[in-house]
């Protein structure tokens, strides 16, 4: 390949980086304020950073802000609600050995978690 396609074929590539993502929708079936309190409940603030949550500024996991526009979960697998709710339900499950620990999370919660999550944008 000649260096002036290469530039081009770069170029392209970098410009698909810059795209605006368009946030998720939500998690549907779950409630935000709901969600809201079960991150307290269940201590997820220990190890994040989330916003709208008091305490929550652990520094062990992943800041969780701008969550909505997130591409991927773990660099695993899409974000939307399905593996969302899958991920906070059975981390493990995603990504085997992850240090995210299955905290026996039920489905409903996790979709509640989700929603909330789904609104920082």
């Amino acid at each position: 390949m000649k260096r002036h396609e290469i530039v081009i074929v770069t170029a392209i590539l970098l410009a698909g980086c810059h795209k605006e993502r368009q946030p998720a929708l939500s998690a549907p079936g779950g409630d935000p304020e709901r969600g809201k309190q079960q991150i307290v409940a269940y201590g997820c603030g220990s190890c994040h950073v989330i916003p709208g949550v008091s305490g929550a500024n652990g520094l062990v996991g992943p800041p969780l802000n701008h969550w909505a526009y997130r591409a991927y979960i773990a660099g695993e697998v899409p974000n939307n609600p399905d593996f969302l709710v899958r991920w906070i339900a059975v981390p493990q499950a995603i990504e085997p050995g992850t240090v995210m620990p299955n905290l026996g999370v039920s489905e409903n919660k996790a979709r509640d978690i989700a929603a909330y999550l789904y609104t920082l944008k």
